[in-house]
């Protein structure tokens, strides 16, 4: 064992397999390592992570290790310190400065008014229109049915019923031109 690194015997003895010295280097080590990350990433949880990888990265370096130019505790804090860096910067590359703006796709609250107000004036001249018309543009544009099966429903002709559809179209369009100008 080496005087200058007191981890040397026992990174040797987890090198050849030993699951006791696995457990009494993590029982050392895993309080300043978990301190460590948890002061660099500010998470518990991430901190975790960053140890529990340290530590394997310890065990699979173990049986490649040699003494020499750093104490394995000081590499071992390197290993700890480089994995919350790689967190840090993987923060960084996908943290927003800003949510984006992200336009609502619903309508305006005043068109939504608007939306109601001219479908309340729809109702309105609708139901002004004479019986057979009004039944007519119900049928064929509320309803979606076809002209002959309107017309069928109706109990006219596809020629009578195309007449009622353009008279009440055509009334319909009045009131409105009427109301537009009226609004000017």
């Amino acid at each position: 064992m080496s005087m200058d690194d007191p981890d040397t015997g026992l990174v040797a003895r987890i090198g050849q397999g030993d699951e006791g010295a696995t457990r009494m280097l993590v029982g050392a080590k895993l309080p300043r390592i978990l301190a460590l990350a948890r002061r660099m990433l500010g998470d518990a949880t991430e901190a975790e992570d960053v140890a529990q990888e340290a530590f394997v990265r310890a065990w699979r370096q173990a049986s490649r290790w040699r003494p020499g130019a750093e104490r394995f505790d000081t590499w071992l804090h390197m290993v700890t310190l480089n994995l919350c860096r790689d967190r840090l910067r993987r923060r960084r590359e996908t943290v927003m400065p800003a949510l984006p703006d992200i336009a609502d796709p619903a309508p305006p609250a005043d068109a939504a008014l608007d939306d109601v107000a001219r479908g309340r004036a729809v109702q309105q001249a609708i139901a002004a229109l004479p019986e057979r018309q009004r039944e007519a543009i119900l049928l064929v544009h509320y309803q979606d049915l076809s002209n002959i099966a309107a017309a069928d429903a109706m109990e006219v002709s596809v020629e009578a019923l195309e007449s009622l559809l353009s008279r009440g179209r055509r009334s319909l369009r009045a009131t409105f031109v009427a109301r537009d100008m009226a609004d000017d």
